[in-house]
């Protein structure tokens, strides 16, 4: 060979390794900003399709008893689209991926389209990677062009690599999901225990002034005293069925209903400050990017219980809220002007501080409180974010 055709041949091989890191660089990116299972697959088959010239791929993945299902597909021929049935079940490529037979990309006639005639767009091969995380059997990614015969060693080889990347993406959002699932189990449990502590203080203080006025009657004590204790065991009555309401509504409330952390806090200081005569302001520091959901919930649900206090107890005329984004960690600030306490010295029964002190634990961060009579009122919370290098 000439050095004029090793030069070129040479040449060629970059061109193809630059354009098979191009394509990898690119699926890489797209995953990359999924963590919801569902989009992650539709983002890679998309985006196999586009990179690969590609015209349907399909992915099976393996439930928790390890049986697989259609998890997305892209542009299935009008005899697999139409009748749904027919990606149901056993296939070739199945049965070799659950029998250990496919340890790599390979070359398969497609079983569901072998055996038809209408309606498969010219469609009989298809190209089975294998969707394996550190071991774990995941599933199957099918690809499919009808310009392909046989795909050749290198298309198979890349194709293993972008099973790859695919696999750690659906690894992570499958994680994800289940951290979403655990902190949201974690809420539920946290509300059931404020609601249990919550309604034991409250009935206990109703049958305190039950007791009271069946006292006073015996005692043939005047009617005003008896009516006192009677108003006074409605009012406490009232309020717990209000509270009641309100824990309900935060067990089945999706709080932020998809809107970005700072605007889901404004509308909730709007809406709060809308109910009484109280100025309140949001200061955003810096921009706050999508976060973790539980995160978003958690300082939504502290900003929450905060003004929720604010009206019970403090008596404030201005309230200032600032939530700072910083390099490595998210902070919420809640100030009042009102009455203060302190807080060495807080009654039993203020379960609204101790609810929050367990939500920025959970969050990974800590709450940091300073009050005093007639010194209003300063909650801190500051939650620690991952840093990507």
């Amino acid at each position: 060979m000439s050095s004029r055709s090793r030069a070129e041949s040479d040449t060629e091989k970059l061109r193809r390794r630059n354009q098979e890191l191009s394509i990898l660089n690119a699926i890489a990116k797209a995953l990359n900003q999924e963590v919801d299972l569902t989009r992650a697959l539709n983002v890679a088959l998309r985006s196999v399709a586009e990179l690969f010239g590609l015209q349907t791929s399909w992915i099976y993945l393996l439930d928790d008893q390890g049986e697989p299902y259609l998890a997305a597909a892209q542009n299935l021929p009008p005899a697999l689209a139409d009748h749904p049935r027919r990606m149901g079940g056993e296939c070739e490529c199945l049965w070799m991926y659950e029998n250990a037979e496919l340890p790599a990309p390979q070359n398969i006639t497609c079983s569901r389209l072998e055996n038809l005639s209408v309606g498969t767009a010219g469609l009989r091969q298809h190209a089975s990677i294998p969707l394996n995380a550190q071991g774990k059997p995941l599933g199957v990614l099918n690809v499919v062009s009808a310009d392909w015969d046989d795909l050749c060693d290198d298309d198979l080889q890349l194709l293993y690599l972008v099973g790859d990347v695919l696999a750690i993406a659906l690894e992570r959002a499958r994680l994800f999901t289940r951290s979403v699932e655990f902190g949201a189990s974690e809420e539920r449990n946290r509300l059931a225990r404020e609601i249990h502590d919550t309604l034991a203080q409250g009935l206990t203080a109703i049958a305190l002034q039950i007791e009271t006025a069946d006292a006073l009657l015996e005692s043939g004590s005047s009617t005003e005293r008896v009516r006192q204790a009677l108003t006074q065991a409605l009012h406490l009555t009232r309020a717990n069925l209000e509270e009641a309401r309100r824990s309900v509504l935060d067990l089945r409330a999706a709080p932020l209903q998809g809107k970005p952390l700072d605007e889901a806090l404004r509308c909730l200081l709007d809406e709060w400050k809308s109910r009484r005569k109280v100025s309140a302001v949001l200061e955003v520091s810096g921009t706050v990017p999508p976060l973790p959901a539980r995160i978003e919930v958690g300082l939504y649900r502290i900003l929450q219980e905060s003004l929720t206090n604010i009206g019970r107890h403090a008596y404030a005329q201005h309230v200032t809220v600032q939530l700072v984004m910083m390099p490595d960690a998210l902070r919420l600030v809640i100030e009042d002007d009102g009455r203060g306490f302190d807080p060495e010295r807080v009654p039993e029964g203020h379960y609204g501080l101790v609810g929050m002190n367990e939500r920025a634990r959970l969050l990974g961060g800590c709450l940091e409180l300073c009050s005093g009579p007639g010194d209003g009122t300063r909650v801190e919370v500051s939650v620690p974010l991952e840093v990507h290098p």
